[in-house]
């Protein structure tokens, strides 16, 4: 996936609240390519396997509860400069510090529950994309 492939979550909130369509919608009119998308509802053990990286840090377990709280969607998306494009899109990870017009600012109701994760580095969304999606789907 590296250069021009990100991973992506619309995250609980997002998908109980009826974005999903918005989100994805405002994705692809910005020039990205959905390469592979499925719904996921994790349960505990998933999620803190899927956030490990974070398991020493005081909101783990406020992350962990609220991503195995309801269904969400992971997608991988394709375009150049896939990564930082991405995280630009979506804004700063505190809704009420992103951007007019990022995913974050227009979808998201709090640092927690903020609309979507997004990959932070080619490796990153390399290993998270494989974390829900073999092979022959990421390719």
């Amino acid at each position: 996936m590296q250069g021009n492939r990100t991973f992506t979550m619309i995250k609980p909130d997002a998908v109980k609240a009826g974005k999903s369509g918005l989100i994805l919608d405002h994705i692809i009119k910005n020039g990205f390519e959905i390469r592979a998308m499925r719904l996921v509802h994790m349960n505990r053990r998933q999620a803190e396997a899927f956030y490990s990286i974070h398991k020493e840090r005081p909101f783990f377990d406020g992350l962990v509860t609220f991503m195995s709280s309801g269904p969400a969607i992971a997608a991988i998306l394709e375009k150049e400069n896939a990564v930082d494009s991405y995280r630009e899109l979506i804004g700063a990870t505190n809704p009420a510090n992103a951007a007019e017009g990022t995913i974050r600012k227009l979808y998201a109701t709090s640092i927690q529950e903020n609309a979507v994760h997004g990959s932070d580095a080619d490796e990153t969304a390399e290993q998270e994309g494989s974390f829900f999606f073999n092979y022959f789907e990421r390719v």
